[in-house]
């Protein structure tokens, strides 16, 4: 009996070792804003597909199951929400992640403005990802940021 007993506590001992260094191990994926396409307009606003770029940097795929978006242009909320659909992202690898947004014009204001004039703007996109690895599942935050420009670049900052 004291054997099962101290076989029980060493397996939870062992088992919480290799999740806590899994969590160690895991590296953030770094999201990019990558382009946006406008879905609808109406009087007070409209919906865009905002495109992400995914990137994995570790050394095994990841499989998400849920990533929280919080989308800002130059602080301002434009949107935010959770895509509950599930996406892999290879080893080493990007994938592209559309996510709907719903904005007002009274929201996207001095952003479309300066827009329009300078052809850019910086943008900040906060949120988590929900993750299964061969290491345990994982909820992780990641806040990037960076500059649009509707002329096809696109920097990123951390």
């Amino acid at each position: 009996m004291k054997r099962r007993i101290l076989f029980a506590l060493l397996a939870t001992v062992v088992v919480g070792g290799c999740a806590s260094l899994g969590r160690n191990i895991f590296r953030e994926p770094l999201v990019n804003f990558s382009n946006v396409n406008i879905k609808g307009l109406g009087l007070s606003g409209g919906s865009l597909d905002v495109m992400l770029n995914v990137y994995n940097p570790n050394g095994f795929d990841l499989n998400a199951t849920r990533l929280t978006y919080r989308l800002m242009v130059d602080d301002k909320d434009l949107g935010t929400g959770a895509l509950n659909r599930a996406f892999r992202v290879g080893d080493g690898d990007s994938t592209m992640v559309t996510i709907p947004v719903d904005f007002t014009y009274a929201g996207l204001g001095a952003a479309g403005r300066q827009l329009l004039s300078t052809g850019s703007v910086n943008y900040r996109v906060i949120g988590d990802f929900t993750v299964e690895t061969p290491l345990g599942r994982f909820t992780r935050p990641y806040d990037q940021q960076g500059r649009f420009s509707s002329f096809g670049g696109n920097s990123q900052r951390r």
